[in-house]
């Protein structure tokens, strides 16, 4: 999946035409198809059943609440369960530009893809899609640490527009939230959105046989990544005040990156620290 700060194309199947300025429209969540719910149903069941092996505790109990199994949720109703950690979910087209995304994120608004994939895309599509946005984001929108540091992440987004760094953070994104692992138990489970809405990425991260690296912030602002296949490598946190726990130091770190060489996706280090 790509991330979704990525401004808008010609080919994009959104309907941008209908969408505000701040790239939001209405969900109209009464006009979804009936083809709609059953293609959510199918892919809700099909990563339920990997969820108890693979997937973080702290996620696990979002998507309890969230109670999402019979059909593409209402975004409305849903942010009625975020309240405790003040997020709204608002619907877009699609991919939409970084500063618009940024924006969104600062204020607490996860903004969330309006369709679904076609049946024949159940394992694989280019675009995030609403099962992704919600399925995979969503649930940890319901832990304080992780809901805090997506608003402060957003809220460093215009530092890193002004200074040339927008790569650089959108690094932080992919490795942390797309594809994060976390260790609980002396275990490796996953929590990235990118993960936990694709049922071979799931199987396939938290596989031994992949390399997983202990977080370092400095290595992940710097290691490139692959949006066309399956990632050659992840990054694992203990908890999720790692993450949290950045953001007083993340814009001069956005710096350091800057001004370094890149690290190709999937390369080891010398002082790596494998798991």
């Amino acid at each position: 999946m790509k991330m979704k700060a990525i401004a808008p194309a010609p080919n994009l199947r959104g309907d941008y035409a209908s969408a505000a300025p701040d790239y939001t429209l209405p969900q109209l969540h009464a006009a979804i198809p009936t083809r709609g719910h059953a293609t959510w149903r199918e892919l809700h069941r099909r990563q339920m059943a990997l969820f108890p092996r693979h997937a973080a505790s702290a996620y696990r109990e979002g998507v309890a609440r969230l109670d999402c199994a019979q059909g593409i949720p209402n975004l409305a109703r849903a942010s009625d369960k975020l309240r405790e950690t003040g997020w709204t979910l608002v619907a877009v087209p699609g991919l939409i530009p970084e500063d618009a995304f940024f924006a969104h994120l600062s204020a607490r608004r996860f903004p969330v893809t309006n369709w679904i994939r076609r049946p024949e895309e159940m394992d694989y599509l280019e675009e995030p899609d609403i099962f992704h946005d919600f399925l995979g984001h969503v649930p940890l929108l319901t832990n304080r640490h992780f809901a805090d540091f997506l608003q402060g992440y957003g809220a460093v987004g215009e530092f890193a527009q002004r200074h040339g760094a927008v790569r650089m953070l959108a690094r932080l994104y992919w490795h942390m939230v797309e594809f994060g692992l976390i260790e609980e138990g002396g275990e490796v489970r996953a929590y990235g959105a990118g993960i936990l809405s694709s049922a071979k990425e799931t199987v396939h991260a938290t596989s031994a046989a992949v390399p997983r690296l202990r977080f370092a912030p400095d290595r992940v602002l710097r290691t490139e990544y692959r949006i066309d296949d399956l990632q050659p490598l992840y990054f694992v946190i203990e908890d999720y005040g790692e993450l949290f726990d950045l953001l007083d130091t993340l814009p001069e770190a956005l710096l350091r990156a800057r001004d370094a060489e890149p690290i190709p996706a999937g390369a080891i280090l010398p002082g790596d620290t494998r798991l």
